[in-house]
């Protein structure tokens, strides 16, 4: 993770609003990005994001420095979005049942203790790749990077990157599957699966 993340989650944790700044500032963007690609409409989008960083600041302290903050950030956007998603399906009473069916009913009294699951299996999973692919994987499922981006700042081809990433996916698929609560990991996974698209 890059050390500046580290430092900027202590001052967050102690209260340094230039912390929050330039944490929102430098994830604000990728995080919009993912959560519109789930909910397809803009206004909403943005509602969500003010919501995910409201919880940055509220759950400041419970954070810790020493794991990745872009990994944080893409938990909350998720359980937000699919939060999102089921009510405005049980709104319409469409289709109600298919996201109760894939992840089942959790009550709202878990979510907290949900988020924390979830990072931490994200983490963990992250934690059995490669170091380059990694570095791939948080840049550009984590931070919303293009390949190409990714490409010019390691320095390889867009080809690698991606052969990289697949491979990766293929890896925490795995690993997430073997190790997550089925209640929820259907979705975790899809969402992982389905940022891939953004070059």
């Amino acid at each position: 993770m890059n050390i500046n993340d580290a430092e900027l989650v202590v001052q967050l944790q102690n209260n340094e609003v230039n912390a929050f700044d330039s944490l929102y500032w430098k994830y604000h963007q990728a995080v919009y990005r993912n959560i519109f690609k789930f909910v397809k409409d803009a206004a909403v989008t943005e509602d969500i994001l003010q919501e995910v960083f409201a919880r940055l600041w509220e759950k400041r302290e419970s954070i810790r420095p020493d794991q990745p903050v872009s990994g944080w950030l893409f938990v909350i956007s998720f359980n937000l979005s699919v939060t999102y998603i089921r009510k405005k399906m049980r709104e319409q009473a469409l289709h109600k049942n298919i996201l109760a069916q894939e992840a089942g009913d959790i009550p709202v009294a878990d979510h907290a203790s949900m988020n924390e699951e979830q990072y931490n299996l994200l983490v963990k999973a992250i934690a059995q790749l490669s170091p380059k692919k990694r570095t791939i994987v948080t840049r550009c499922k984590l931070e919303g990077k293009t390949y190409d981006e990714v490409a010019s700042e390691l320095n390889i081809s867009r080809n690698t990157v991606k052969e990289h990433l697949s491979a990766a996916m293929l890896i925490l698929n795995d690993y997430m599957q073997r190790n997550g609560d089925p209640r929820y990991i259907l979705l975790l996974l899809f969402f992982l699966n389905y940022r891939g698209t953004l070059s």
